[in-house]
């Protein structure tokens, strides 16, 4: 069958609870981002209104709850060491401030695990990322999220199972 497609919709990996809460966080870390939410409010609003339901049409997939917690805590705790690791991994004169705000929200969570949870693998972290970044975008922000995630990821030191 030449005209198949490569990938079928029906065999595709389904989403999991750590996935929908990474996807969870990056909305969350976006709001507090551009809508200055405090960190309290965020997680108050999304542990009871988002995690797994139903709004204005959307359905939120059941998400680990406690990860997207760890996820955005995290973010906000190491900010100060995430945000210059993301810096060094994108292109000189484009800082992580100067990146659009969903983003901005994908590399710093990314970041965080790759930086601070040494009990996921990296290209995990990266492959999950990069499917968040699929879902916001459709020109090549995927691959940026990739190579800038890599680049973390090297410099943190991690096992990218590389074959040499």
């Amino acid at each position: 069958m030449a005209d198949a497609p490569k990938r079928d919709p029906q065999i595709e990996r389904p989403a999991n609870q750590r996935g929908a809460a990474r996807f969870a966080a990056v909305q969350a870390l976006y709001q507090m981002d551009v809508g200055r939410a405090t960190l309290e409010d965020t997680l108050a609003q999304f542990g009871a209104f988002h995690l797994g339901r139903e709004i204005e049409g959307e359905q939120y997939l059941p998400a680990d709850a406690d990860f997207f917690k760890q996820i955005v805590t995290g973010v906000t705790k190491h900010q100060l060491t995430i945000d210059p690791a993301v810096d060094r991994a994108l292109a000189d004169g484009w800082p992580v401030e100067r990146v659009d705000a969903t983003l901005r929200a994908i590399l710093r969570a990314a970041a965080f695990e790759l930086l601070r949870r040494k009990d996921i693998p990296a290209r995990v972290v990266i492959s999950e990322y990069v499917d968040v970044a699929k879902a916001f975008y459709e020109d090549d922000a995927s691959g940026l999220v990739n190579a800038t995630l890599d680049a973390i990821a090297r410099e943190a030191g991690a096992d990218m199972g590389d074959t040499k």
